[in-house]
């Protein structure tokens, strides 16, 4: 049989047990720097922007960020399906890469750049068109390019490595997302985040960052193709009824089913957080545009050196306590300042102790997560195997299409909440509300409340899913077996290979 030299591997036509170039993996993950800016700028700073800058009530603007999620809910699956039936000259991913990324920019940059003379509904109604617009164009880029991570290779640690590589180039696009904004564009000597004129050409530059990273990476992983799966012969359908007959499929499989409604329960929560960020780094702990740039900072760094942990972890563990570990020391991370806080028991504000204090919990939790984010992954690609040998068909462009809109929730659902959070608690719009010292005591204390124990408590839910999966390493290698000895036959009987 034909086989094709790897660097360490041989593949044949059944297997596709094998190491991915170094020169593809940097590649692909590069492609995930774009996500890094555009989930983090749309997380950080939309909710912001169009609440305390531009006064939108934050129930409005957080209804707006919702329905653009629930837009979501239907082209993130249907991008998925798509890609997994697409018959190109460059495969089932790239052309859906290569054609998303111009559209991407653009909308971006819209989604910053209202008229000034909308009025409240007018308002409401751009946030939500723009916000629809970014992420169905980014919807089109990252599903397809979250499939072709997961075809590369069918091995179970080189999966991890493959991710490792995207999820590294995850926190560089938002380190830079929040580093060009804090460091730049909103810092205190500039205007700070309430300068108005700053978001606009803040978001020209992340916009191009985006198209660069995303045609590189598309570019970069073309070699890739022959070692991609092909769509299987199958009925033509409308792309709708084809999208929901994929959907039902997908969740039949019951690994999946306890993974997805884990992971999107723990997004909701994290993307509660990111959307009041600001509002906490502001208001709450009273920081300085640097000192919010150096606890970004530290996230950060926790993230990239927890790239580098990841493999020896689960090596001698298992994919799915990565998973479990990252999520409980988020939400421990999460709460513990906050309540030492109120209970008056953390350092004060303006000291360099309470910086230094929350840049640790920053450090770790950014370290730790990794862990849960890489092995999340690594475990959607060994989905993808399971469900092929139950249905004999490959469909990593619907799960991850699914994932997808989990990651999305992040933002949507977030901002949704805490949107509304800040409207319950009754939080002060508008330019003049400069610090803590323009914000009623008790409402600080809300804020706090429902930054930290509130949101955090819910991870209990995402834990308890966890418990659930039950794919494990020896599994999945008896699967892969299983489908290798399938391909094999399958080739013996076709006279074409």
């Amino acid at each position: 049989m034909l086989a094709t030299r790897d660097t360490h591997h041989v593949v044949t036509d059944a297997s596709k047990d094998r190491l991915v170039p170094f020169s593809s993996k940097l590649a692909f993950g590069v492609g995930q720097f774009a996500e890094g800016l555009k989930n983090t700028a749309f997380a950080a700073f939309v909710l912001f922007y169009y609440n305390q800058v531009l006064g939108l009530p934050g129930t409005l603007a957080g209804a707006a960020l919702f329905i653009a999620l629930v837009v979501d809910a239907v082209t993130d699956p249907l991008a998925g399906s798509l890609s997994d039936n697409h018959k190109s000259r460059l495969g089932r991913r790239h052309p859906f890469m290569y054609a998303s990324a111009v559209p991407l920019g653009m909308a971006f940059v819209g989604l910053f750049a209202p008229p000034s003379d909308l009025g409240e509904w007018g308002l409401f109604a751009w946030l939500a068109a723009f916000a629809i617009l970014t992420r169905v164009a980014m919807t089109l880029y990252h599903v397809p390019h979250l499939a072709l991570g997961a075809e590369m290779t069918e091995n179970f640690s080189e999966r991890t490595r493959v991710v490792a590589y995207r999820q590294f180039f995850a926190a560089g696009g938002a380190a830079a997302a929040w580093g060009i904004g804090l460091g730049w564009f909103f810092a205190d000597d500039r205007g700070g985040r309430l300068a108005i004129d700053a978001y606009v050409p803040y978001a020209l530059t992340l916009a191009l960052l985006m198209v660069v990273t995303i045609w590189y990476s598309a570019y970069g992983t073309q070699k890739e193709i022959p070692f991609l799966s092909e769509p299987a012969p199958r009925p033509q359908r409308n792309p709708i009824t084809q999208m929901i007959l994929d959907l039902g499929e997908a969740f039949r499989n019951r690994s999946f089913r306890w993974l997805f409604f884990g992971v999107l329960i723990v997004f909701i929560m994290a993307g509660v957080n990111s959307a009041l960020d600001l509002y906490m780094f502001q208001y709450f702990w009273d920081l300085t545009s640097q000192e919010m740039l150096g606890l970004q900072a530290a996230s950060i760094v926790g993230l990239l050196i927890g790239v580098f942990l990841t493999a020896p972890l689960l090596r001698h563990t298992d994919k799915r306590f990565g998973v479990l570990l990252g999520t409980i020391v988020w939400a421990v991370c999460q709460v513990i300042p906050v309540v030492l806080r109120l209970l008056e028991v953390f350092p004060d504000n303006n000291t360099l102790a309470l910086v230094y204090t929350l840049v640790a919990f920053r450090f770790v939790q950014g370290v730790i997560l990794q862990q849960a984010f890489i092995a999340f992954g690594s475990m959607m690609a060994d989905i993808a195997d399971e469900h092929d040998h139950q249905t004999g068909t490959r469909r990593e462009g619907i799960f991850f299409g699914a994932i997808a809109f989990s990651h999305k929730a992040t933002s949507g659902f977030g901002n949704f909440i805490g949107g509304i959070g800040l409207d319950i608690i009754a939080w002060p719009r508008g330019t003049e509300i400069q610090s803590a010292a323009d914000v009623p005591a008790e409402t600080i204390v809300h804020l706090g409340l429902l930054y930290g124990p509130v949101v955090a408590g819910f991870s209990v839910i995402s834990v308890w899913c966890y418990l659930h999966y039950d794919l494990t390493r020896a599994r999945h290698a008896e699967i892969l077996r299983e489908l290798n000895v399938r391909r094999r036959a399958t080739s013996a009987r076709d006279p074409t290979t």
